[in-house]
């Protein structure tokens, strides 16, 4: 398991960190002396996951205070720079009153620990043998350390209850394939990786108990927004009768957005998919609020109807 610092850390004079589109293959730093060369990296996906991305930014904003920076425009650069994560917001608006090291420190350290115990919250919920899968990458490297779906599969692994752990690939950038699979391998904990179309035929054949993922926005009712094919999954663990779990921090509850109708979804370049043809490259889709059994919080275990539920669950 990577320690925080090893994803991204605060140095005097830049933003470093891990290249996640390197990895598996090579472990690779990025030094960002700016707040735009952070914003870059971020909308690059240099660093990517929801929390990680917050704490890059609340990073980006405590250097270009260092610098004498403008912070407004690195505020509105920081803000731009991808538009479905709530995080980035979250952690920018947290940082407005005291753009300090030391507040992005304590950031990066509180996000930390509410993966620890959201994690543990969701390993009470699995029975013992529990074949999980998962989609795209939800560990330390999307969360700045520890995790949170995949934080979830640690903490269960480390209680005896995880038998094994399916890994969509996550296409089009693999991000399960490459870093979810990564991170299990370091924690030794079986799994195998699939191609995301084998999801339904795994559940058809009972090889599947419950779904496990994370989460880029949460709205007030409950509907979430994950990575594209979250929703399909959804759809399909229900017809099979298997528990959908979705695990992410405080921070990603978004109680200002009423549904999932609201939440800005994220249109990448085509050719990340395909250089020849025409193509359509939405980052994300949002999952309904009734597919979801439970959605846990560092606060706890959140059930339906969400719009109670989740008024609770504010950033400590």
């Amino acid at each position: 398991m990577l320690e925080p610092e090893r994803i991204l850390r605060l140095e005097r004079d830049a933003v470093v960190l891990l290249d996640q589109r390197r990895l598996p293959l090579e472990e690779v730093e990025v030094e960002c002396r700016t707040a735009a060369e952070v914003a870059d990296a971020i909308r690059t996906m240099v660093v990517r996951g929801a929390p990680a991305i917050g704490v890059a930014a609340a990073y980006g904003l405590a250097l270009a205070a260092s610098k004498g920076e403008d912070l407004a425009e690195a505020d509105h650069v920081l803000r731009e720079s991808r538009p479905t994560a709530i995080n980035l917001a979250w952690a920018l608006d947290e940082m407005r009153d005291d753009p300090s090291y030391e507040h992005a420190k304590r950031i990066h350290s509180d996000e930390v620990e509410r993966c620890r115990r959201m994690a543990a919250h969701t390993a009470e919920l699995l029975a013992p043998g529990t074949r999980a899968l998962t989609h795209c990458n939800a560990g330390g490297l999307a969360t700045g350390g520890y995790g949170s779906a995949v934080g979830a599969l640690i903490a269960a692994w480390e209680r005896g209850v995880l038998e094994r752990v399916w890994v969509d690939e996550t296409r089009p950038l693999l991000q399960g394939a490459r870093l979810t699979a990564w991170e299990l391998e370091t924690a030794s904990i079986p799994h195998a990786v699939i191609a995301d179309s084998a999801a339904a035929s795994l559940m058809a054949a009972g090889d599947v108990d419950c779904v496990i993922t994370g989460a880029d926005r949460i709205a007030a009712n409950g509907d979430t927004a994950n990575k594209i094919g979250t929703y399909s999954l959804a759809v399909l663990a229900r017809h099979h009768g298997l528990p959908m779990y979705v695990v992410a921090p405080s921070t990603t509850v978004d109680l200002r957005t009423a549904d999932g109708a609201a939440i800005p979804i994220e249109e990448r370049d085509p050719s990340e998919i395909t250089a020849r043809f025409a193509a359509r490259n939405p980052a994300f889709d949002v999952t309904p609020a009734e597919l979801v059994t439970a959605i846990v919080t560092e606060a706890g275990v959140h059930r339906a109807p969400y719009g109670a539920s989740l008024a609770g669950a504010v950033a400590a």
